[in-house]
């Protein structure tokens, strides 16, 4: 069985122009596998290939080459897609609906039943944290809880894969850290996740593997621990160590050719401490 959740094959786009001539590759030869059961970091800078990748894989352009799978199936099969969630960069909803009518919409399309519909969408809506917005239209929404509300559109299925493009953007620190927690949660349910994000930090911190792709071309993929470890570096975190024994330490490591680069406190980040006073952690 292919444990494969996607997987392409040289795919390769090259769009055209008006004379209908090849002219701009955007995407070249790329061959990617994201297991299932990841989380799968997919950079790049604007225009490396990273949108015309995640729209080749829904089917919502041809390839000029190549082939992809989602989930054992070709891209272009109309049997996967309802295994699949989708939030683009840019959600398009109907603002004069609510979220719970927007997630009911969505939720008729899948052919959900009724009740189990309505589960969904109060587990959903609870879930991104719009439960006291719930009966209020789309339209006054802000940015950040139109990326909830899509967020919570793109699940609706309960897909098995989900390709999540700039999920946090518009998000304050409290909405990020949010829903970081729960496209975890997605992993721990075994689905796979997809993202794809400028915020470098929030990849960093969920991402198993990553894929860094530039020109259209691919250029690194790994897991983020390992391309980002120092090999000749190693880190000591120890607690409770008195001044007198720290210099003791360090003599004995010069005293062992050792090169010591820094003494320093550990930090943690920005992001933690913010959520940890606004939750009254600190």
């Amino acid at each position: 069985m292919d444990n494969s959740a996607v997987r392409t094959e040289n795919l390769t786009k090259v769009y055209k122009d008006f004379w209908r001539r090849k002219t701009v590759p955007a995407l070249i030869n790329l061959n990617l596998n994201i297991e299932r059961g990841e989380i799968f970091g997919l950079l790049g800078p604007n225009g490396s290939g990273k949108t015309t990748t995640v729209k080749l894989l829904l089917g919502l352009l041809h390839p000029t080459n190549g082939k992809s799978w989602l989930l054992g199936c070709p891209s272009d099969d109309l049997k996967v897609k309802g295994r699949i969630g989708f939030l683009p960069e840019e959600s398009y909803l109907y603002k004069f609906l609510n979220a719970e009518e927007i997630l009911d919409f969505y939720g008729k399309l899948f052919r959900i039943p009724r009740k189990e519909r309505k589960i969904r969408i109060d587990a959903l809506i609870h879930n991104v944290g719009l439960n006291i917005h719930r009966k209020r239209p789309l339209s006054q929404y802000s940015k950040g809880m139109l990326r909830r509300i899509g967020l919570a559109q793109a699940i609706i299925n309960n897909p098995e894969l989900i390709i999540l493009d700039e999920p946090t953007s518009g998000l304050d620190p409290i909405g990020n850290h949010e829903i970081k927690d729960l496209i975890i949660e997605f992993k721990n349910q075994g689905k796979t996740v997809v993202l794809c994000s400028h915020l470098l930090a929030d990849v960093q911190s969920i991402c198993n593997r990553i894929a860094i792709i530039n020109k259209g071309v691919l250029q690194i993929t790994g897991n983020v621990r390992d391309l980002l470890s120092q090999k000749d570096v190693i880190e000591f975190l120890v607690k409770n160590l008195s001044h007198h024994d720290t210099h003791a330490v360090e003599a004995f490591i010069r005293s062992r050719n050792g090169n010591i680069v820094s003494v320093n406190h550990p930090v943690s980040t920005l992001e933690e401490l913010f959520v940890n006073i606004v939750q009254g952690r600190r």
